[in-house]
């Protein structure tokens, strides 16, 4: 047996768990990402509440609409079904670091230190970067597309779009742009799986920014706007994945990787 393997071998002595505590395990950190969960629903129930949530979701579509004009709810129990969805979203949303720490903290454990190294620095990364997506989505291209839509809109048509669309829309764009900007955390795991090479991934930079464009035309609304806004920013991370992919493979090898390279 080699000294590496002996290594790793001692790396992970005595964490073997048997199958039963594994569960024991699991459940005790759903129940901590629930109570998370459940913790800041009860303080954004409590302030500001969920009307004022959908009033804030809703603010940038409000702010374009013709003078008077709000939003309608075409279902009876809709006034009071879609604020309780968006307390529950953004409850998650607010709690998911905690939660992304209850798995990382069931899965660290059966890990080697060089995948720590790079497991962990990927979960909080991919975190901020959807963060960061729906941040972008919300403050830059909703007032851009609203804008623009109503822009459109024959003058003899008054604008009353129901809740529940509306709020189908929200969650369509946010998870769209959410997920584009993970773009650079898929083009590391490619690369560090040794899945797709960074020359190959340098030699698609072309493909991508046609695939870019398809991509934004299908899942956004029909306008220039909203589309130039998703198919940018993903072209850019592709970059930005590329360069990042280098870095990481280079900190997060092996042991018996890094011994290899070593050699002259």
């Amino acid at each position: 047996m080699s000294t590496s393997d002996k290594d790793q071998e001692d790396e992970l002595a005595g964490t073997e768990q048997p199958f039963v505590a594994h569960l024991v395990e699991l459940r005790d950190r759903l129940i901590k990402a629930i109570i998370a969960i459940a913790v800041v629903a009860g303080v954004l129930a409590l302030y500001p509440g969920p009307a004022a949530l959908y009033d804030i979701m809703a603010a940038p579509l409000v702010a374009t609409l013709p003078k008077g004009a709000t939003l309608i709810a075409t279902s009876v129990i809709s006034p009071f079904i879609v604020p309780l969805k968006i307390l529950l979203m953004a409850s998650f949303l607010i709690a998911l670091p905690v939660v992304l720490w209850q798995v990382w903290s069931f899965v660290a454990p059966g890990l080697y230190s060089h995948e720590k190294r790079l497991v962990l620095p990927l979960v909080v990364s991919s975190t901020l970067l959807f963060f960061v997506g729906v941040a972008f989505c919300y403050f830059f291209v909703f007032g851009q597309v609203f804008a623009f839509i109503q822009g459109f809109a024959p003058k003899s048509i008054t604008a009353a779009p129901d809740i529940e669309a509306y709020l189908s829309f929200v969650l369509t764009m946010f998870l769209a742009f959410g997920c584009a900007f993970e773009v650079p955390i898929v083009v590391i795991v490619l690369a560090r799986m040794g899945i797709v090479p960074i020359e190959k991934l340098k030699e698609f930079r072309g493909y991508f920014i046609v695939l870019a464009f398809i991509i934004a035309a299908i899942i956004t609304p029909p306008d220039v706007v909203s589309q130039l806004a998703l198919a940018i920013p993903m072209v850019i991370l592709y970059e930005v994945g590329i360069w990042a992919a280098g870095f990481f493979i280079k900190h997060t090898k092996a042991p018996e990787d890094a011994s290899e390279a070593a050699k002259p």
